[in-house]
């Protein structure tokens, strides 16, 4: 199976992050989202990653260190429903959201609609012009049903004069599997 969300979510990013942009992943997790993005922003590009557990924060660190990154991103151990708190509206190019749990963490700590609706609005008053966001919806278990129904009700309800909102599931394949969805603001 060659495609799925994350590598459609990485493909989308590498054709539209350029050097120089600022970006948000709103849910850290174990860093590769930010990683990436540190790498396509360059060095005169801004990253802020985002998470509520110390563990994804010190994950993320070390990958980051790793990979020569580390002074390319600012981690942030608090909710994406306060980024609005560590950005000024307008002035992000590209948000990145994993809906979901830690990999390899602690399942019962995991995204939920009280928290991720807040964020997606928040996320669309802080972008620029050109910006856009992406998100990654992991669903199933306990909870996972009711964020993504509640994701999808809100995404389906964006103001489609200035969003066009893109949701690929796949349709064919078993188990719940993850989904990307885009958000890009219309050209005027």
């Amino acid at each position: 199976m060659g495609f799925n969300a994350l590598t459609l979510v990485h493909r989308f990013l590498r054709e539209r992050v350029k050097p120089g942009m600022r970006c948000i992943d709103a849910t850290a997790g174990r860093g590769r989202d930010t990683a990436l993005l540190c790498r396509l922003a360059g060095e005169a590009g801004e990253v802020l990653a985002f998470d509520i557990q110390p563990q994804a924060i010190e994950s993320t660190r070390a990958l980051l260190k790793e990979q020569g990154l580390d002074r390319r991103a600012r981690l942030i151990l608090d909710s994406h429903s306060h980024m609005q708190d560590y950005a000024a509206p307008g002035s992000v190019d590209c948000i990145v959201f994993n809906f979901g749990y830690l990999p390899g963490g602690d399942r019962s700590i995991h995204t939920s609609a009280a928290t991720s609706l807040p964020a997606l609005e928040g996320g669309l008053r802080l972008l620029s012009p050109r910006g856009f966001l992406s998100l990654c919806i992991y669903y199933g278990g306990p909870t996972g049903y009711e964020e993504r129904d509640a994701l999808l009700h809100w995404l389906s309800n964006v103001d489609p004069a200035r969003y066009t909102v893109l949701a690929a599931p796949f349709l064919n394949r078993p188990n719940d599997p993850p989904f990307p969805v885009f958000i890009l603001q219309n050209e005027e």
